[in-house]
Parts: C-alpha cells; structure tokens; sequence
C-alpha cells in the first residue's frame, strides 16, 4: 500500500472517531463526587421527547433513560423493524415505560413532513426534541430529494424536522433542541458554492461527514439566537458523544484500516450508556443554557463524565449560520415563522 495513502486513510479514520484537531474544553474533567449521570436526571413525568435513530446505540440509551424517568418517548426510525425490537428491550427492563414509534426517514422529505403530521395528531406538546440520528463516512450517494446523503440526512432532516415542530415547541414552557454533532466537526468547512459535492465533484467521505456536523453547531447557535430574538421559552443547544461504541461506523467495515485499527478502537471506545450522557444532560439538566455545548470530559473529549465544551470557531461564524439557514429553508421548502422575523 502507497505509505502516503496509508497515512492519509489512518488520518481520515482518526479524524472520524473524534481524535483529530481536538480542542481544550471550558473546563477540566471533574472530580468523581462532580460527575454527572442518570442519577441526576429530574423526574420527567408528564414531558413528551422525540428521540431521532432511538433504535440503537446512543439514542436507544437515551431514549431509554428518559422513560425510566417517566416521560413518554416517541422512537423516530426508519426501520419499523429495530424500532419494534428497541421498544421490546426497553419495556422488559422498564415494564411501565411509556414509548411510541413513529416512523421517520430523515433521507427522504416526504417521511419528515408525515412524521410531524402524526405527531402533532397526536401531542399538543413537545418538550424535547433531540435530533441524534445520522450516518457517518458513507460513500457518495444522494438522498430521495437530491441531497448529497450526509448533509442530508444529518442536517437538512433534522432542520426541516425541527421547522415544522417549531408551534409546538414555541407552545411548551422550557423546550428544547438538541442537536448531537461531533469532535469531526472541526475537519468541516462550508464551501456554499458546493454544498453537496455536486455529481461527486470533490467529495471525501470524511470532508463531507465534517461538514455535516459543522452544520449541526451553525443551526443550533443560530436556532438559538432566533429564540431568544424572538422572546421564546425555549432553548437551542448540542451534545457529542465522543468516542463510542455504536453501528455508526458500519460503513467502514469493510475498510483494511478499520479491520487493522479495530483491536485499538475497542479499547478506546466507550459503551453507548456512557455517550449518550452528554445528549441526556442536555436534554435535561435543569442548568443548561442555550448556546451550551456537551461533550465527555475525559482525555480528548473521548470519554468520560459530559461537561461544557467547546467548539471551534468556525461553528461560531455568524454569516455561514445565516447563510446556511436561508440555504436550509430553501432546500427543505421549510420555514420557521416566528423565527424568521429575526
């Protein structure tokens, strides 16, 4: 193998799992009588959260502790199937948890559009909405709408998701988005003049990974902005897992620099319980401010108890958040309303 690609590959790999470009968090890792987990969670009796990708990994944990604590959670899947199977897992450890599937294909518009309609049918409340489904390091392919699939379905779902759930969250006292990025979000970099790497034309599976999760930070500091613009009680903020163990990286099985890596991964990795943890705290720890960012605080972001983080500077650019939100409205034909007088 040419040593120059070996390096490049071991690189991009690197750079997937969170370990490229890491920057220093606000704060050092806290003592162990500090760390926070499900523990702290307050009772949510009565709450209503929607769960994107709940049918595994970290937002299966999450979706499982937050109907331990008595709220009822909607399971958005794609696979009807995993969905039924998670909910199955969750009932025989919880046997009076409250939880509900609703299809959703974050790939496809149409599946978005029919999701909100059924559950605005069924709830007139949403105090939580977290948006943790993704893909990561797929090869190119386009979604149902044309989108390159990363951006797609990481971003351009999950905003025309939380646009059109916008009146309920606008509606219920204390709402919330969490938007579940990651540490790859400092290889990304928003090219609007090639948003999704048209017919291929310059695409890396990392790069575009990157910039997905760069999105993710530039619509929630923005959403977060409009919010409070517009007076609204409610609240903008982001979560990333670190490295975890979860199908996510599926794509790159088959890879010989996965196979080579894997024994190492394994040891780096933490269990999913332990990665959703910055999600849940988001979700619901009564002291998180909007614009807030959690993260594991161990070495590297990669593990450990969640605290406040940092994202880099790019995340805090305020005329790539414009941009890419009017960019975002046009490409999903979904508006925001209230938000958008700001």
């Amino acid at each position: 193998m040419n040593k120059k690609v070996l390096i490049g590959g071991a690189a991009t790999l690197l750079a997937a799992i969170g370990i490229y470009k890491i920057a220093s968090t606000k704060k050092s890792a806290s003592s162990p009588a500090d760390d926070w987990t499900t523990a702290n969670m307050p009772d949510l009796t009565g709450k209503v959260i929607i769960v994107t990708g709940a049918n595994s990994g970290i937002g299966f944990e999450a979706a499982k502790e937050f109907a331990r604590k008595g709220a009822q959670v909607v399971l958005a899947c794609r696979s009807l199937d995993k969905a039924t199977t998670a909910v199955t897992e969750i009932q025989l450890e919880i046997p009076d948890a409250q939880v509900e599937i609703i299809q959703l294909d974050l790939a496809n518009q149409n599946s978005v559009h029919e999701f909100a309609g059924t559950f605005q049918a069924r709830y007139d409340r949403l105090d939580v909405l977290v948006n943790n489904a993704g893909i990561m390091m797929t090869p190119y392919s386009t979604t149902e709408d044309g989108f390159e699939s990363q951006f797609g379905t990481n971003h351009l779902g999950h905003f025309a998701l939380t646009g059109l759930l916008r009146d309920h969250l606008l509606n219920t006292p204390g709402a919330r988005v969490v938007n579940v990025s990651s540490t790859g979000h400092r290889m990304g970099h928003m090219d609007f003049d090639n948003l999704m790497y048209a017919q291929g034309e310059g695409y890396s599976a990392a790069k575009a990974y990157g910039r997905s999760k760069l999105a993710n930070l530039l619509f929630t500091y923005e959403l977060q902005r409009r919010f409070a613009a517009a007076g609204a009680d409610a609240i903008a903020v982001a979560a990333h897992p670190g490295g975890s163990n979860t199908n996510l990286s599926h794509h790159m099985e088959d890879k010989m620099l996965y196979k080579l890596a894997t024994p190492l991964l394994k040891r780096m990795l933490q269990s999913a319980a332990m990665g959703a943890l910055p999600t849940i705290r988001a979700a619901v720890d009564p002291d998180v401010k909007g614009g807030d960012y959690y993260g594991p605080g161990g070495f590297m972001q990669q593990g450990g108890y969640p605290i406040l983080v940092d994202s880099n500077d790019q995340s805090h650019d305020l005329a790539d958040a414009k941009r890419l939100w009017q960019v975002s409205e046009t490409l999903t034909r979904v508006t925001f309303g209230p938000l958008d007088q700001y």
